[in-house]
C-alpha cells in the first residue's frame, strides 16, 4: 500500500531524515518507534505532505505522492490523527468529527460513518453536544480518532497516541487501534510506549537520528537486545 524510499528530509538546517526506506502493506499494523528527537513525526508529516522531501519517493498504492499536496492526499485514503489531538477547542464533538468528511468521497457516506464512529467510540455519543475543549484528554484523543475516521481512511497514521493519557486509558487506546485494524483499515503508529506497541503491530521499524536501524517482526524486536536496552529498560 505505502513505499517510502530513500527519503530524506531537511529543515531548519538540519536532517531530520536520512535515506528511509520503509513499506506498509494492505491490512498490516506497522510501527514506528524511537527516541525524541529520531524523526518519527517528520517521516508521517512527509507521508502526509507536511514536510517537503530533500529526496526520495514516496508512493501510495502504487501512485506517486511528491506532488500531491497534503489537503488532496486525504481524499485518497492517507489520513493522520496528528500528535497533540489539534481538535477545534469551542465546536461541540460532534461538529468536529463532521469536519473529517467535507470531501466528497467521506460527504456522501457521513451519516453511515458517523454512526460507525459512534458505535466504536461510544462516549463520543455521550458528548456529542460538548464543547471539545471541556472533555478529558483520553475523551479528546477518542474525538481526534473519530475525526479522522470520517475522513474514510485506507491508511490511518497515528503519531503518538498515547502521550499524556493514563495507563488504563492507553490500554483502551490499544484495543481501539486494534479494533479499526479489525474493521479493514491499514494502520501505521508512531508511538513511544514501546512494549505495548510491538505486543499488536506485524512489523516495526526502529528509527534513531534520522535512519531506520532496526526492522522486523513485533516479535522479533521484542526480543531483540538493542530495543531492549534502548526501549524497555531491560
Amino acid at each position: 500500500m505505502l513505499k517510502v524510499k530513500n527519503l530524506s528530509v531537511h529543515y531548519g538546517g538540519m536532517q531530520a531524515l536520512s535515506n528511509v526506506n520503509i513499506e506498509v502493506k494492505e491490512g498490516e499494523i506497522v510501527s514506528i518507534v524511537g527516541s525524541n528527537g529520531a524523526g518519527k513525526t517528520t517521516l508521517i508529516n512527509a507521508i502526509s505532505g507536511l514536510r517537503t522531501l530533500t529526496n526520495g519517493e514516496i508512493e501510495f498504492l502504487g501512485n506517486p505522492m511528491a506532488k500531491v499536496e497534503a489537503h488532496n492526499r486525504v481524499p485518497l485514503g492517507v489520513v493522520q490523527v496528528p500528535e497533540g489531538r489539534k481538535l477545534f477547542p469551542i465546536m461541540t464533538v460532534e461538529e468536529n468529527l463532521l469536519l473529517g468528511s467535507v470531501h466528497p468521497g467521506a460527504k456522501k457516506y457521513r451519516q453511515e460513518t458517523l454512526k460507525e464512529v459512534y458505535e466504536l467510540l461510544p462516549r463520543l455519543k455521550e458528548r456529542s453536544t460538548q464543547v471539545a475543549k471541556t472533555l478529558s484528554g483520553g475523551e479528546q484523543q477518542m474525538v481526534a480518532i473519530g475525526r479522522a475516521l470520517m475522513s474514510k481512511p485506507k491508511l490511518l497514521m497515528f503519531d503518538e497516541p498515547s502521550l499524556g493519557l493514563a495507563p488504563v486509558l492507553v490500554r483502551d487506546l490499544f484495543n481501539i487501534i486494534k479494533q479499526i485494524s479489525k474493521n479493514g483499515i491499514t494502520i501505521m503508529l508512531v508511538e513511544q510506549n514501546v512494549k505495548q506497541t510491538l505486543q499488536i503491530v506485524d512489523r516495526c521499524y526502529v528509527l534513531e537520528n534520522g535512519s531506520v536501524t532496526i526492522e522486523g517482526t513485533g516479535k522479533e524486536l521484542l526480543n531483540n537486545d538493542h530495543v531492549k536496552k534502548a526501549f524497555l529498560g531491560m
